[in-house]
């Protein structure tokens, strides 16, 4: 029987992108620093990085307790097999109570991974993390069903328990740059950075320059808008609010606009701050991928159309007239 009490400290895998740590980290920092305090143990972050010290400093700002960080020219690009490894040797010798990592595809990718290797199981795409107080279990709520039902599952007596949490789901700490923390720097010999498969390169298509599942702001549009030449009212909405922009499926199949912008079921979930619904009648696919956004405002002709049900402020009305008046306002109000 595994003995909890050799296991300790909640940690974090800094997941990072060329150097800079993805905002999922710091989200799920929030979290692992009130599961640590709930069990009197630390929030750790472990940061794979081809070289910059200055990004374990950035962790223990957003409160991290200690950083473990280990700098090699090959995790530059992320690599499933190296990052599963180095993770697994590390938890190995350390044993942390849980291991967080944001519901990204790389964390997609990489804790089922470090799963088989360490014996245990991944709760994935997470909404909310908590603690049972009776075992010291987690418990992890996570959507299933096309997100019509709220699930909570947990483990039982397994250490350490992995856990992925959805962009935008956790809340991320003020950065206070006075708080102290260790970072230990970790050496690993030259075979434990040896894969199978090599990243030479990563090319970013101008249709991710936002990422839709870290954007706060949201402009998406549907079949309303009559052809892709009018898809611009949306972008200019978007680029007036500081936003993203997203697309129905039904728009993305028509070949009006890139797969990237894609949100519902079998496109991006998102959670944002705002999200503007412009002539997307609201299928349930569609649905299933915004609606849990903070402010839902729905723009459609069709006063019965099902995006209404779930808006939290609907305009009735043509969207050739609103949204280029909604972006002249937005554009004057806030200087853009």
């Amino acid at each position: 029987m595994t003995d909890l009490s050799a296991y300790k400290n909640i940690w974090v895998w800094a997941e990072q992108k060329q150097g800079k740590i993805s905002s999922a980290v710091m989200e799920a920092l929030g979290v692992a620093s009130g599961l640590a305090e709930k069990r009197k143990s630390e929030a750790w972050g472990i940061l794979l990085i081809e070289k910059n010290e200055k990004q374990a400093r950035e962790l223990i700002s957003h409160g991290a307790d200690k950083v473990i960080l280990v700098e090699n020219p090959s995790l530059k690009f992320f690599t499933d097999e190296i990052y599963a490894g180095l993770l697994f040797e590390l938890a190995a010798e350390y044993k942390p109570e849980a291991i967080l990592g944001g519901a990204t595809f790389y964390g997609k990718a990489l804790f089922p991974r470090v799963a088989v290797k360490l014996h245990t199981a991944v709760a994935a795409d997470c909404t909310a993390v908590s603690i049972n107080p009776e075992t010291g279990d987690i418990l992890a709520t996570r959507p299933c069903y096309g997100g019509n039902v709220l699930a909570q599952v947990g483990f039982n007596q397994v250490r350490p328990e992995l856990v992925t949490i959805r962009p935008k789901s956790g809340k991320e700490l003020s950065p206070d740059e006075s708080r102290k923390g260790e970072i230990v720097k970790k050496e690993f010999p030259p075979e434990k950075f040896v894969a199978r498969t090599k990243v030479r390169e990563t090319v970013k298509e101008a249709a991710q320059a936002v990422n839709l599942a870290e954007a706060d702001v949201i402009v998406s549009g549907g079949r309303g808008l009559k052809g892709p030449e009018n898809f611009h009212l949306v972008k200019e909405l978007a680029d007036a609010l500081g936003g993203a922009m997203g697309a129905s499926r039904a728009v993305v199949d028509a070949g009006w606009v890139p797969y990237a912008h894609q949100v519902g079921q079998t496109g991006r979930t998102v959670n944002p701050k705002l999200y503007v619904a412009c002539g997307i009648s609201g299928a349930i696919q569609h649905l299933v991928g915004m609606q849990s956004a903070h402010i839902i405002v729905a723009i459609n002709k069709d006063q019965d159309a099902p995006i209404f049900k779930v808006a939290t402020y609907g305009i009735v009305g043509d969207i050739f007239e609103i949204l280029p008046a909604l972006s002249k306002k937005f554009r004057e109000m806030l200087k853009r």
